[in-house]
C-alpha cells in the first residue's frame, strides 16, 4: 500500500527533476557554449573554468536537482518494479535507464573528464598552440555529447510525462 502511494509522488518529482536537468544542459546547447564559441582561446577556456567552477564547487541547488535526479530516477524504478506489472512498468524502468544512462551516463564518462582536464589547463602559464590545442580537444567532444544528452534527457522527460498522466 505504501508503495503504490509513493509511486506517483516519485514519478511526478522524477519528472521534475529531468525536467529541469535537461533544461540545464539545453540552455548549454542553445545559450552557455555557442555565447562562449565566439571568446578567443584563452578566454573560452577561462570562462568554461570559472562556469564550471561553481558547479563543481558544489552549488546547492544545481546539486539538489542533479543529484536529486538520479535518487528519484532510482526510486521511481525500484517502485514501479516492485508494484506494476505490464507495459507501465517496462516504461518507467526503460525511461530512467535513458535517463540514467543517456544523460548521468555521458555526464559522468564524458562530460566530467573533460571537464576536469580543461580545469587543469594553466591558460595563463602556457603559450598560444598549447591553449588552441586544449580547446579543439575539448570543445567539439563537449558540445557533440551535450546535444545527445540533451536530447536524451528530452526523450526521458517526455516519456516520464507520458507514464504520469497513465498512473
Amino acid at each position: 500500500m505504501m508503495f503504490s502511494v509513493l509511486l506517483p509522488t516519485c514519478l511526478l518529482l522524477s519528472t521534475l527533476l529531468c525536467g529541469l536537468v535537461t533544461g540545464i544542459i539545453l540552455t548549454y546547447a542553445i545559450v552557455v557554449m555557442p555565447g562562449l564559441s565566439r571568446l578567443d582561446d584563452r578566454a573560452f577556456i577561462k570562462a568554461f573554468q570559472v562556469t564550471d567552477g561553481i558547479i563543481q564547487n558544489r552549488q546547492m541547488v544545481f546539486m539538489l536537482v542533479w543529484l536529486g535526479s538520479i535518487f528519484l530516477v532510482v526510486c521511481t524504478m525500484g517502485i514501479a518494479f516492485l508494484i506494476l506489472d505490464g507495459n507501465i512498468r517496462w516504461l518507467i524502468i526503460v525511461t530512467g535507464a535513458i535517463y540514467l544512462l543517456g544523460v548521468q551516463g555521458i555526464t559522468i564518462f564524458i562530460h566530467l573528464p573533460l571537464n576536469d582536464r580543461i580545469q587543469s589547463v594553466k591558460v595563463d602559464e602556457v603559450d598560444d598552440d598549447t591553449v588552441h590545442q586544449q580547446r579543439l580537444i575539448f570543445e567539439a567532444k563537449w558540445n557533440f555529447f551535450n546535444r545527445v544528452r540533451t536530447a536524451l534527457g528530452f526523450c526521458a522527460t517526455a516519456m516520464f510525462l507520458f507514464a504520469v498522466g497513465v498512473i
